[in-house]
């Protein structure tokens, strides 16, 4: 069995959606998304920096977190909100600047997951400026390749 293949969803007109199959119980990768401090574990996008996490271990609902980030060469830290929690389905925070990072899982077998990680915008404070700097097609990108070394990091031949 080859890794799941990479699928886009339909998450609406302002987010960006993508889903695979994870060879992972629902729990094993509950527990990874739900701890900030391991966000760097499985960051495709290589914003998330190894650095110094504040906030629980184990995220709900309005729990707030600070992560250390890069892009374009510097470092900052994001503090983002836990908005919704529910044991082994979904995780999602949301960016002082509106947007949301979701995360859906599903047991699609015992033992495999369907993971789902969405980049909504829709609530952001400046949809347009997300658009105009072409942030949707970026973190297209950085989903398709957290979920892909996702389904890697839990792949047996």
């Amino acid at each position: 069995m080859t890794p799941s293949t990479l699928k886009t969803e339909d998450a609406g007109p302002k987010a960006v959606s993508r889903s695979v199959q994870v060879s992972a119980p629902v729990a094993t990768i509950f527990e990874l998304i739900v701890d900030p401090h391991r966000h760097h574990d499985i960051d495709g996008s290589g914003t998330v920096r190894d650095v110094t996490v504040k906030g629980p271990h184990h995220l709900s609902v309005g729990d707030t977190f600070t992560v250390g980030m890069k892009q374009y060469g510097l470092p900052y830290k994001i503090t983002s909100t836990a908005t919704a929690v529910e044991e082994n389905r979904l995780v999602e925070w949301q960016h002082p600047l509106g947007h949301r990072w979701r995360w859906e899982l599903a047991e699609v077998s015992p033992g495999t997951t369907k993971v789902t990680e969405t980049f909504d915008y829709a609530g952001a404070k400046s949809p347009f400026l997300i658009e105009f700097l072409g942030m949707q097609k970026k973190n297209a990108e950085g989903i398709e390749s957290t979920l892909t070394a996702l389904a890697e990091r839990y792949y047996t031949n």
